[in-house]
């Protein structure tokens, strides 16, 4: 079954998710909209596709497509996944997740209604390595886990021309770090440790030439007892080939072993007491963005809207990140620690 696909937004992060659509025989890219039709006219030479649009109304009733892929910043979120829902077309939408909670959940409540799937488009967890860590936690070799960290380094956020190049609009988000980054880590914590019962966080803004928060740490309580720790600083780096390729370095702490993965997506293995470390050996691709995790997401969206699979990023349940985000912005506020 073919299903007739078409892109709203044609930004910088808009070639990773158009390039993996074209990897899957499933879709057909019918048409791609953005406010700037020069920006749309372009992408959709790349792609060889022949109806560009700058009115994603338009858009909707000149092509009819199955399913719309969101591309764009977070403030454009609502409106388009009302209008996806007033033409019953199915949503993937990006993250963030609109601007805020009360319009995710109204946009889940559109979608509810008008009887379709909206998923989020939340990369992090397909990220090979993520995927593999999960097994090995599963498989009882790390023993009973105590905590995990993961440390954000990208080294992108330095100087008055931090962002430009890429996605200029990080710039003059009020809410940065946690919103837009971190919010992929709380994703991950909850696909591999569950359920988060409190948290507490300490935030701030390091680079003056930006409107948001950019460094901070995070201490998320698991209800099995995790600890689950984001320390995240977008002005240092780590070492790494491609610095945004984990975007730092993540290290999970068991009572038999301790397990870390570095920015090169190597994963590394030393069981309490030893000193020697081994390498996890584990099969993933080096293509476009994190490990192939666009494409990766996609497959399994397509899985989903086919009904061949339950989706894993299900708008109804994504809330939760967000549930999760607020109150960690109301633990930095009040200086307390939040109960979820």
């Amino acid at each position: 079954m073919t299903l007739r696909l078409a892109g709203i937004g044609a930004g910088y992060f808009s070639r990773f998710h158009y390039r993996a659509w074209r990897r899957l025989e499933e879709i057909e890219i019918v048409a791609i909209c953005d406010r700037s039709l020069d920006q749309a006219e372009r992408c959709a030479r790349d792609l060889g596709v022949a109806a560009v649009f700058d009115d994603p109304v338009t858009m909707l009733q000149t092509v009819k497509p199955d399913i719309v892929d969101i591309i764009t910043p977070p403030e454009a979120h609502l409106r388009l996944i009302e209008l996806a829902a007033a033409h019953r077309v199915n949503v993937i939408c990006q993250k963030p997740f609109c601007r805020d909670l009360g319009e995710a959940l109204e946009a889940v409540a559109l979608a509810e209604r008008a009887g379709i799937k909206l998923l989020v488009h939340e990369n992090f967890r397909f990220q090979p390595w993520y995927e593999k860590i999960k097994q090995v936690i599963q498989s009882g070799e790390l023993g009973d886990i105590f905590q995990a960290t993961f440390r954000l380094r990208p080294g992108d956020g330095q100087g008055q021309s931090a962002y430009l190049e890429r996605q200029p609009y990080f710039r003059q988000m009020p809410r940065l770090l946690i919103h837009e980054t971190a919010i992929h880590l709380i994703d991950v914590f909850r696909y591999l440790f569950g359920s988060p019962e409190n948290v507490y966080a300490s935030l701030r803004r390091l680079n003056p030439h930006i409107a948001g928060e950019d460094a901070g740490i995070v201490i998320v309580q698991m209800a099995n007892g995790v600890q689950a720790v984001f320390d995240g600083n977008r002005l240092s780096d780590h070492q790494a080939s491609n610095r945004r390729l984990t975007m730092g370095e993540f290290t999970v702490e068991g009572a038999k072993a301790t397990l870390m993965l570095n920015g090169d997506g190597e994963i590394l293995l030393r069981r309490h007491g030893a000193n020697e470390v081994r390498r996890v050996d584990y099969d993933w691709s080096d293509v476009d963005f994190g490990g192939d995790c666009v494409y990766r997401f996609q497959r399994h969206a397509v899985d989903a809207m086919l009904s061949r699979s339950a989706p894993q990023t299900l708008a109804l349940d994504y809330v939760e990140n967000l549930r999760i985000e607020e109150a960690i912005y109301r633990s930095h506020e009040t200086g307390g620690k939040i109960k979820l």
